[in-house]
């Protein structure tokens, strides 16, 4: 009788074995000889304090990779750490009243209690907090050594405020406008802040992207979008009468499309434009507009969705190609100050943000580019700017050109007359790092009245946090801390005080991968085991990621190698990415309203209702597992009822992995069978071998063993994970109707053929996979056993199985040689039972048999 498989006994004692066994630990490349390496890893996860199924199907996918590499010989590097400043500590600090620090550790504690249960094959040897001192102590070295190389700088520049919390917001911080924390209506201010001189490689990590033919391709598209290389032409407007003090030569713009300059009916400046502000001093009404203007957040998207308003400045400008014609100019709030020269002119007919603002303005609207089969005479443009391409008119000297040969022209005559030329621009603005806040990297400066700003000695570094910050009231803790702040001046020995502002996290997550390579290195990056892991082979996490994250890191590892701190030629970090989708779950409301969870609700009587109270459950939308929506189910009963392989093996199997998966109790329900079906398949395999494998069921075993080999492999290789588990299903089905089979070398076929199914579940299903391995006899653990290898020669098979249909239906199917004659197929379709039931009584008219495909048989 076949014994149930016990999930809570068997995986705690395969785990142990793992680590009794050090398979997952990396070897140094001198212990790794001429192994070959792979180095893979999950985006580090954020000690929130409690996994969800979102980390589980991350994870899982990679320890798939790792355990994949591991069996074919690798010697592989899958490390973890903890992403563990930032915001979120701050808010439970002023919540709850802990410490931020001690907050932080008490989650990762909980939730690497979490992680052992799933059985990953990770390193942990390497583990690290990002709010270690000894990881941020190297990341402040990394700081001054950009410094040192003019890849650090101070400038203003407008920044998100919460006037509440006193601090500065990311741009994914501002909500509707608002701060994600305290609610205020945000502000834009321009303040002095420490920046990463990032636009240095825009041309480069453009580039770069070329190569990175192992990453998705709306990724590479979405960091080229960001980077934005625009080629256009810059040009002087210059001033019709008297020019603002300063500005005599005229306002510089950038443009993309100088062919629509004849479309031009204003020219527009940013807010906090040098002209607009100077203006503002006496212009009351130009003031109290900078003051309007600066509500909302910074970012492109905020700003295109916040309603266009603008002033008339009272200047006006000549035309470059016709001075006689004079354009207003205006101040707007869509114009940004980082985009350019902060100033752009409106060619409303060509544009539909321009020609919002000329509708609302009551500015003319001029069409210069005419579509295909337009007629010049009547075409005009209404509510919907023209973006496409098409001939030029209303253009002068022009009109006739298409829009390419436009541009071309128009480039050519502003360099005639001396007022521009053409140039490139990118979008990529430098990446200001400073960050008002306790929970982060001390930035490594010193204010000096003297001395000015000045970096702090490298023998003094870390700079550790204070273990005792005051959250009581709004604002950086940093900056009223009684005693932290207060230093002396490395130049001058005179009183000085620390910088408060602390890094933005994001500069903790650009490097970490080149630190796992050495976790104990006294340099920030060891050269050589850098050197050795990288690039990291896989990547994996989220597409959220796909440009902040993913390009800090390539801009960091390019600026590493350049400040001699990482030997990286190619500056590329990651040289495959994968980005797998997030895991959903249905969301429910109670009678009154209220989010619940899944524990908090049964079903009676084919209904659900709240536990609480037995009243009914509504069931609202499948959406991403969040706490707000408490539609989270917590891995941890999951593994406790189920074990960690139903977890692994559900997120895996249930669709392709970019996409989302559904959490479902029945797709678990019916995960856990199949763990038991493998199981119970392994322990009623035969115990020896009865000889050599012959013909007939134990030769078709071998065959379907190869070719499930194959398929499985190349689902790995392909990250179509769920097809290697269809592959599975698929053999395991073949194996149960092999049980009860007879032939010479039956029992040798199928204990080879469960050994290998035992391998190829392993990197899904570890724990299962060990249990049936060690069951049948197999050597050592499945985890480290080699990678079975598919035999091309038997993947094939000299048979084909063709249907038979009887007027048209389909009754059956028969197996014949791949060589029979159209007579002997006939023979054999006729002397099928299933087919014969069909034609008992019948006359056969006729039998169609069209070669390879199928047999068809006329009756009457």
């Amino acid at each position: 009788m076949v014994s149930r498989y016990n999930a809570r006994e068997v995986e705690p004692k395969w785990q142990k074995a793992w680590a009794d066994a050090q398979i997952f630990e990396a070897k140094t490349p001198a212990e790794a000889g001429d192994m070959p390496k792979a180095y893979v890893l999950e985006m580090f996860p954020y000690p929130s304090g409690r996994l969800h199924m979102g980390h589980v199907r991350n994870y899982a996918m990679g320890d798939v990779v790792a355990r994949f590499h591991i069996s074919n010989g690798y010697n592989v590097l899958h490390p973890m750490g903890w992403d563990a400043f930032g915001m979120p500590a701050e808010n439970a600090a002023m919540e709850k009243g802990a410490q931020p620090g001690v907050w932080t550790h008490e989650n990762i504690d909980a939730m690497k209690e979490q992680f052992s249960p799933l059985g990953l094959s990770l390193d942990w040897k390497r583990e690290f907090a990002t709010c270690d001192a000894d990881y941020y102590g190297q990341q402040q070295k990394i700081f001054l050594k950009f410094w040192e190389n003019n890849l650090v700088f101070r400038k203003k520049s407008k920044v998100n405020w919460d006037p509440v919390d006193n601090t500065v917001l990311a741009n994914e911080q501002v909500i509707d406008g608002k701060g994600w924390r305290s609610g205020a209506i945000v502000e834009q201010r321009e303040l002095e802040q420490w920046t990463l001189k990032i636009t240095h490689y825009a041309e480069d990590l453009l580039k770069g992207l070329d190569s990175l033919d192992r990453w998705p391709e709306k990724v590479r598209t979405m960091q080229a979008n960001w980077i934005g290389k625009s080629l256009g032409a810059t040009f002087t407007w210059p001033f019709a009468g008297e020019a603002p003090k300063g500005h005599e030569k005229g306002i510089d713009v950038f443009t993309t499309r100088p062919d629509t300059l004849f479309g031009a009916s204003f020219v527009a400046l940013a807010p906090d434009h040098a002209i607009t502000k100077e203006l503002a001093k006496t212009n009351p009404k130009i003031a109290a507009f900078i003051t309007e203007a600066a509500k909302g957040g910074t970012t492109e998207e905020a700003i295109e969705k916040a309603p266009k308003l603008g002033i008339d400045l009272g200047l006006k400008v000549k035309h470059p190609f016709n001075p006689e014609w004079e354009i207003p100019v205006w101040s707007a709030n869509f114009v940004l100050s980082t985009y350019g020269s902060g100033a752009v002119f409106g060619s409303p007919a060509g544009d539909q943000r321009d020609l919002d603002f000329a509708r609302k303005y009551d500015l003319p609207v001029i069409p210069v580019v005419l579509p295909a089969n337009a007629d010049p005479e009547t075409y005009t443009i209404e509510n919907e700017a023209y973006t496409g391409t098409g001939t030029l008119f209303n253009s002068k000297f022009l009109d006739g050109l298409s829009t390419s040969e436009g541009i071309k022209a128009a480039i050519a005559k502003l360099e005639e007359l001396g007022l521009g030329s053409s140039s490139t621009t990118y979008r990529l603005r430098d990446w200001g790092i400073s960050r008002q806040r306790y929970w982060g990297c001390p930035i490594p400066a010193i204010r000096c009245d003297d001395c000015g700003v000045v970096p702090v000695p490298e023998d003094q570094l870390p700079i550790k946090l204070p273990d005792d910050p005051d959250f009581s009231a709004p604002g950086n803790p940093l900056d009223r801390h009684p005693t932290w702040k207060h230093t002396t001046c490395p130049k001058c020995a005179k009183p000085a005080t620390r910088e408060t502002d602390t890094l933005d996290t994001f500069m903790d997550s650009s490097w970490y991968f080149a630190r796992f390579c050495d976790s104990d290195s006294i340099e920030p990056v060891n050269k050589e085991a850098a050197s050795y892991w990288l690039p990291v082979d896989q990547y994996i996490g989220g597409v959220e990621h796909a440009i902040l994250h993913l390009l800090y890191s390539r801009f960091f590892t390019r600026a590493m190698h350049d400040c001699g701190i990482i030997d990286l030629p190619a500056g590329e970090p990651f040289a495959g990415l994968f980005t797998q989708g997030m895991v959903t779950h249905e969301t429910y409301k109670s009678s009154e309203g209220k989010w619940l969870s899944p524990e908090d609700i049964e079903e009676r009587d084919g209904n659900l209702v709240e536990l609480e109270t037995g009243k009914p459950v509504s069931v609202g939308q499948i959406e991403k597992m969040s706490k707000s929506k408490k539609n989270v189910v917590d891995p941890s009963i999951i593994i406790g009822d189920y074990g960690a392989d139903v977890a692994r093996w559900f997120v895996l199997s249930d669709s392709p992995p970019e996409r989302d998966v559904e959490w479902t109790q029945s797709g678990a329900e019916g995960a856990w069978k199949f763990i038991q079906k493998l199981w119970s398949l392994a322990e009623a395999g035969p115990a020896e071998d009865d000889g050599e494998i012959g013909d007939g069921a134990a030769s078709e075993l071998l065959r379907a063993t190869h070719k499930t080999i194959d398929g499985v492999t190349r689902g790995i290789k392909d990250f179509r994970f769920n097809t290697s588990v269809a592959q599975i299903h698929e053999f395991s089905n073949t194996l149960k109707k092999a049980e009860n089979a007879k032939g010479p070398g039956i029992a040798t076929a199928r204990r080879f053929a469960l050994k290998t199914l035992a391998q190829l579940v392993s990197p899904f299903a570890p724990h299962v996979a060990e249990e049936s391995w060690a069951a049948l006899g197999g050597e050592g653990l499945v985890s480290s056993a080699p990678w079975p290898i598919a035999d091309e020669k038997l993947m094939t098979s000299d048979t084909l199985t063709m249907p038979v249909q009887v007027n048209g239906k389909k009754r059956g199917e028969i197996e014949v040689d791949k060589s029979a004659t159209k007579d002997a197929v006939e023979e054999i379709a006729l002397s099928d039972p299933k087919v014969a039931a069909f034609l008992a009584d019948k006359t056969v008219k006729k039998i169609i048999v069209v070669p390879g495909r199928i047999v068809n048989i006329v009756i009457s």
